[in-house]
C-alpha cells in the first residue's frame, strides 16, 4: 500500500488541490492553510517522503473541473454518483452539514420552508448541495453563483431568497450580520473524501486504507479539533 502512494507524487511533490471555499474543511490566513484538509494532505505527503504542494481553488466545482487536466494529484471533495463517474473517492473522513441563510425578516423558520412557489434560492455552481438541490428543489427556483464566498457576497448584495452553504462557511460569511440568520435544520449532510482524478486508478483503495488509518487513529478527530 505505502509503494502505491509514493507513485502519487512526481518528483518528491505531491500536488494537492485544496479548497478553501469550505471553511469546515480549510481556514485560510494569507498564505497559511490549516484545517482537517490540509492536515490529512502534509500528513500523507509525510509518510511518502513527499512535499505537499497546495493547489489551492475558491470552489469544488473547479476542483473537479480540472480533475483530467492534470493539475492535481490528490484532492478533496464531497461525495457524489455524478463525480464518480470520473474521479476516484475514498471513504469519507468526515461528515458535514449544509444549510441556508436568509434574511432576518424572511419567513423560513426551517429549510423546508425555503422550496416554496416564487423563492428564490442562490448556490455555489458545482458544490455538493447545488447537485443536491438540483434534485431535490420542487418548487423553488435554483439560482447558480461562482465560488460560496462569491454566492455569499450576491446575497449580502441583494440577490435571492435564500443562500446555500456549508454551515461552517455560512457562520464565517454572516455571523456578524444582524440582517441575515442562519437556519437551524439541515439541507443535507455532505461526506467529505480523498480523491484521485481518475475513477479507474488502482491506488484508490491504497489511499482509503491511508484515511481509514487516519480515522481510526484519532488523526482525523484532533485535526477537526485543532
Amino acid at each position: 500500500m505505502q509503494a502505491e502512494l509514493k507513485t502519487l507524487a512526481r518528483d518528491g511533490v505531491l500536488r494537492v488541490a485544496i479548497n478553501t471555499g469550505n471553511r469546515a474543511l480549510v481556514q485560510q490566513d494569507g498564505s497559511n492553510l490549516t484545517g482537517v484538509s490540509p492536515a490529512l494532505a502534509e500528513r500523507l505527503a509525510q509518510e511518502i517522503g513527499a512535499r505537499m504542494e497546495p493547489v489551492v481553488y475558491s470552489g469544488a466545482g473547479k476542483v473537479f473541473d480540472d480533475a483530467y487536466l492534470d493539475k492535481w494529484d490528490v484532492g478533496f471533495l464531497a461525495i457524489d454518483p455524478m463525480r464518480a463517474e470520473k474521479i476516484a473517492f475514498t471513504r469519507p473522513y468526515i461528515v458535514i452539514e449544509a444549510t441556508y441563510a436568509v434574511r432576518s425578516d424572511a419567513p423560513f423558520k426551517d429549510v423546508e420552508d425555503v422550496d416554496a412557489a416564487g423563492v428564490k434560492v442562490l448556490t455555489s455552481t458545482g458544490s455538493a448541495y447545488d447537485m443536491h438541490l438540483t434534485k431535490s428543489l420542487q418548487h423553488a427556483a435554483l439560482e447558480r453563483s461562482g465560488t460560496p464566498p462569491e454566492s455569499f457576497e450576491e446575497f449580502r448584495a441583494g440577490r435571492c431568497d435564500a443562500v446555500a452553504g456549508v454551515r461552517a462557511s455560512l457562520e464565517g460569511a454572516f455571523a456578524r450580520s444582524p440582517d441575515i440568520r442562519i437556519l437551524s435544520g439541515v439541507l443535507t449532510s455532505v461526506r467529505q473524501a480523498m480523491v484521485l482524478p481518475d475513477n479507474t486508478d488502482p491506488r484508490i483503495a491504497a489511499l482509503n486504507d491511508f484515511v481509514d488509518r487516519a480515522i481510526k487513529d484519532g488523526f482525523v478527530a484532533a485535526a477537526q479539533n485543532a
